[in-house]
């Protein structure tokens, strides 16, 4: 298993209960297929540097997991569908990447 950080951006028109829905559903669909989500983090309502499908701010979120490279297609085609999600970005953490993304929620653990 490889450990991965999903970026996400979803519509501002959402409210909050929405918007935790579509995390959730997110959420799922990585569990669904067997990996393990050990990080989720919600960076609120920012604006985006350009606008996209004609909004110009979006809720962000970030997702870190371990998951087999096969869920990640699948994974990333189910985003794709989802109107809610504006963009996206998966990255697989290298071993110095990991470990960095360790301390800091460490860092934000005993914040």
């Amino acid at each position: 298993m490889n450990q991965y950080e999903t970026v996400f951006i979803l519509t501002p028109v959402l409210s909050d209960e929405q918007t935790k829905e579509a995390v959730e559903k997110i959420k799922g669909l990585l569990t669904g297929a067997g990996a393990e989500v050990f990080s989720e983090e919600n960076w609120g309502l920012k604006k985006l540097a350009y606008p996209i499908q004609k909004k110009t701010t979006g809720f962000y979120g970030m997702l870190e997991y371990n998951a087999d490279p096969s869920v990640i297609k699948n994974f990333e085609l189910q985003l794709r569908r989802d109107e809610r999600v504006l963009r996206y970005i998966t990255v697989k953490n290298e071993k110095y990447a990991a470990q960095y993304a360790e301390k800091r929620r460490n860092k934000k653990k005993e914040a």
